[in-house]
């Protein structure tokens, strides 16, 4: 068992393929809990949770998991739950800390990755007037399942350490 508990809200991709991709891999990787994000910019606002509950199910069977991540419903961004000590969004825009070195690997995290053409700059004032920390995740401009699992990825090598 890690020493810290993963959550990742994430904007569901326009392409459900791609999100249900991003599912199986944070599995594998070994994430808590996901919660699909609805966003200003979020083109996706209908989710079969069944059919993304056997995504996880597989991935977890796949990988030999104990255990299935918590997978919340579609969830307004104004309503994410924020009761982790450590809280993160990812952001291409604007100052922001590199994750890797804000990153406490033995508090618990909560990261949200907003939709494709990223947060609103209003969104964005949102999460950090609620705690939230702007963080990148490197150079390059990532697609959401991308820029969630290099988060996922990037705190679990950490916990490692």
């Amino acid at each position: 068992e890690r020493a810290a508990r993963i959550h990742l809200a994430v904007a569901p991709t326009k392409q459900m393929e791609r999100f249900e991709w991003f599912l199986e891999k944070a599995t594998e990787l070994g994430v808590d809990r996901i919660t699909p994000l609805q966003t200003e910019r979020t083109e996706r606002t209908k989710l079969r949770h069944d059919r993304l509950e056997r995504v996880l199910i597989g991935a977890m069977k796949q990988s030999r998991r104990r255990w299935l991540p918590q997978l919340d419903g579609l969830t307004r961004l104004s309503e994410l739950e924020s009761g982790a000590p450590q809280k993160f969004f990812g952001w291409c825009e604007g100052q922001r800390m590199e994750l890797a070195r804000t990153y406490n690997p033995v508090k618990d995290a909560l990261i949200a990755i907003g939709p494709e053409g990223d947060f609103t700059p209003e969104e964005a004032e949102m999460l950090t007037a609620n705690g939230f920390r702007a963080v990148s995740l490197g150079t390059s401009r990532l697609r959401t399942e991308t820029a969630a699992l290099a988060a996922c990825a990037g705190m679990n090598f950490a916990q490692l350490r």
